[in-house]
């Protein structure tokens, strides 16, 4: 018993070391090499850093613009409930064993991520786990969940008699398609959650086949389909904060943010009619992305810390913020999409996302594009912002040419 009591010591102390090895940054203080350094072609970093900036999305700048110019603003119900600002040039920052080799345009400026938030919201479930508000994430939602107590102040000064017949809760999972859906369902976007929330019906989000033949058809069994839907992200959210019983962005900034240097510069936003009463108080369900505005606004730099922890299995410094289970299932593909892990993981086994790039690698990606590249194998993490999302797998590719070999 003394020898594996010994043993285990020692594996700790490793594990410990290792960690203390790897550099990690000081928040406000992100070391910079130059790319030779480190044993990098500084002229092919630069060329990877000058095709990001003469690929900057020809999107416009003015984000509610961009968004009636694009496919959400003709959707129904289409119309933004949540800030939304206008954009910073092409962004990036490039990271190599801990340290920034790279970097152009304005990493401290704070801008919206879009879905980028997803990997964000689905750490909060992680983390529920972990502190076992939640069991086991094959478990069902519905027993989890209390009647939604919504905040709507308009109510206040409308005589009550002329809304007595109005229902003063809502409840997510009271139908009997979603009182099948598991965690792991809406973490993977395979829930097919059927309903309305915050004014945004399920059939109102891209709607490709049409709204009415995605009205009429049957809802698809939890597990067996995989469809990219803002709404039941939302669901997620709103479920995660009836759990959690406070808000998620103040779980994110005490669990994670805080413990890996990130700024006081980020903010994770809701809609302007997504606040409900928990506990007596007024709390802000936030969104999954900024598909109707709001979500995650942060800068590159603290998109990279995040990635970085990503990278490094949960752990930073020595400190384990998330899992490293989590990690590992949150990489783990569904059937339904061999690309997608939880939300926002995108796979690259098939190496459809970065052909270039190892079967190990996954992406953190929202609208923009947003992305947070992750390659263990390589010890690499790229953040690049409003970039096409066509031209992101020859970004990588240039960068990883440049490494040592």
């Amino acid at each position: 018993m003394k020898k594996i009591a010994l043993l285990l010591l020692f594996i700790a102390f490793a594990f410990q070391t290792s960690f203390s090895q790897t550099y990690f940054p000081e928040k406000g203080n992100w070391e910079k090499k130059s790319p030779t350094d480190l044993g990098l072609n500084s002229q092919k970093v630069q060329e990877a850093i000058d095709f990001a900036i003469a690929h900057e999305s020809d999107a416009n700048p003015n984000l509610k613009i961009a968004h009636y110019e694009s496919a959400f603003g003709r959707e129904p119900f289409g119309y933004p409930v949540g800030p939304m600002k206008t954009r910073g040039p092409a962004t990036g920052l490039i990271i190599y064993k801990g340290y920034i080799v790279g970097q152009w345009g304005e990493p401290n400026r704070v801008d919206l991520t879009f879905s980028v938030a997803k990997s964000f919201l689905s750490t909060t479930a992680g983390l529920a786990v972990a502190e076992g508000l939640i069991q086991s994430e094959q478990d069902l939602v519905y027993p989890y969940m209390a009647p939604i107590y919504p905040y709507e102040p308009a109510k206040l000064i409308v005589n009550k008699s002329d809304h007595l017949m109005d229902d003063d809760v809502f409840e997510l999972f009271d139908t009997d398609h979603n009182k099948t859906i598991a965690w792991n369902h809406l973490l993977r976007q395979t829930s097919d959650w059927e309903g309305t929330l915050w004014g945004k019906p399920d059939w109102g989000d891209r709607p490709a086949e049409g709204v009415a033949e995605k009205r009429a058809r049957p809802q698809n069994s939890p597990g067996s389909k995989y469809e990219y839907n803002d709404t039941r992200v939302n669901v997620l959210a709103l479920a995660l904060l009836n759990v959690w019983r406070k808000p998620l962005p103040t779980v994110l900034k005490e669990k994670i943010m805080d413990p890996i240097g990130a700024s006081d510069t980020w903010r994770w936003t809701g809609y302007e009619n997504s606040f409900v009463i928990i506990d007596g108080q007024i709390m802000q369900s936030v969104s999954g992305g900024s598909h109707w505005g709001g979500g995650m606004m942060l800068s590159a730099y603290d998109q990279a810390r995040f990635g970085y922890l990503t990278m490094n299995e949960g752990n930073w410094a020595g400190k384990q913020l998330i899992s490293k289970d989590w990690i590992a299932k949150s990489k783990i593909p569904t059937p339904a999409n061999p690309g997608y892990g939880f939300m926002n993981y995108f796979l690259n086994e098939d190496q459809k996302q970065v052909p270039a790039g190892p079967k190990s690698a996954f992406l953190h990606i929202g609208a923009g594009t947003n992305m947070i590249y992750v390659d263990p194998e390589n010890e690499l993490v790229i953040v690049a912002r409003w970039i096409p999302n066509s031209d992101k797998a020859e970004l990588v590719k240039k960068i990883l040419e440049s490494l040592p070999h």
